[in-house]
């Protein structure tokens, strides 16, 4: 197929989430092995043609983005007023799931001291985060991050999240002081201040 970089520029132009080699190859009824040397082959062309966009492997699959250097006036565009950043408190609660993945609402409120209901709904909300079964033990649900958290922060992989080694110590000395003391904020976990005392009645 002589046109096949012209083909998967068509393809790559129309989607909205990263596509895997595998797809492009099903989509094109090209090989795989020809597809994704083409698509690299594209991608180091417009980084020597110098580009504004770039062609980026992310959470597994191929997308444009445009480059770093033209990220101020892609947002100002985008953006037009509006504020469509996380809040503080939202993007330290994406941390503590990023990082200790899977984990429980009331988990998640024992790492960072307050209750998150409100803000894991909203990263729920926003695709950020996702259900990722139940705790055996109290059969809370339990929450990881998704393929589009990974697109976002232009991951190919957890394994790619920076190193936590210095602050890891600290977050885990908070979580075990307060993994027993403090009340649930999961609504599907039982309450430990209620679970070992029956109310009394005059």
């Amino acid at each position: 197929m002589s046109d096949l970089k012209p083909a998967l520029e068509a393809v790559l132009m129309v989607i909205d989430e990263p596509v895997t080699e595998d797809h492009l190859a099903k989509v094109l009824e090209e090989p795989r092995r020809a597809v994704a040397d083409a698509v690299r082959e594209l991608a180091d062309e417009y980084t020597v043609q110098g580009r504004g966009f770039e062609l980026r492997l992310v959470a597994g699959g191929w997308r444009f983005y445009a480059r770093p250097e033209h990220a101020a006036a892609v947002e100002r565009f985008v953006l037009d007023g509006q504020q469509a950043r996380l809040t503080q408190a939202a993007l330290e609660t994406l941390a503590v799931v990023a990082y200790r993945q899977p984990v429980s609402r009331s988990r998640v409120s024992a790492v960072r001291g307050v209750n998150c209901d409100g803000v894991m709904r909203t990263l729920l909300q926003r695709g950020l985060v996702e259900e990722a079964g139940t705790e055996p033990e109290t059969g809370a649900i339990l929450y990881g991050t998704t393929n589009y958290f990974l697109e976002r922060m232009g991951l190919r992989g957890l394994d790619e999240l920076p190193e936590l080694a210095p602050f890891l110590p600290e977050a885990e000395a908070i979580e075990a002081e307060t993994r027993e003391g403090v009340p649930s904020f999961d609504p599907d976990a039982p309450d430990p201040d209620t679970a070992d005392h029956q109310p009394t009645t005059d």
